[in-house]
């Protein structure tokens, strides 16, 4: 059984299609939320959900390993944030419990997914 056959960029990752699916996820049930939150939990949530697959493909595209660990590191920091301000507006009941724990657990599915693309690449920074 051979390798696999290289990627062509960052689009092939499934961590970067599963962080892409979330944002629009996030989007879509932050559009729900009350105007009031415009440029509080809206903002913050959309920057921080976008911030995940930038920093996956800013990572991917960068010549060094270490360079690559460091911005999944940040990608990893994005998305603790995000289930934090999940967690946030679910308390707040702007969501229905189930709505906020789909997303939660879409949140929690791209972890896996960026600890073990990180798992993977550490034995290459040494």
């Amino acid at each position: 059984m051979g390798t696999a056959p290289p990627l062509k960029d960052f689009r092939e990752l499934r961590v970067w299609q599963a962080a892409m699916q979330l944002v629009t996820a996030v989007y879509r049930l932050t559009s729900q939320l009350p105007a009031s939150e415009q440029y509080g939990l809206i903002s913050q949530m959309r920057r921080a959900s976008v911030s995940v697959p930038s920093n996956i493909a800013e990572g991917y595209c960068r010549e060094s390993v270490k360079d690559y660990l460091r911005l999944l590191v940040i990608a990893q920091g994005s998305l603790a944030e995000l289930e934090t301000q999940i967690e946030v507006a679910e308390r707040l009941e702007y969501w229905p419990a189930v709505e906020a724990g789909q997303l939660l657990s879409e949140a929690q599915s791209v972890a896996r997914l960026l600890r073990a693309l990180r798992n993977s690449l550490l034995p290459l920074a040494q």
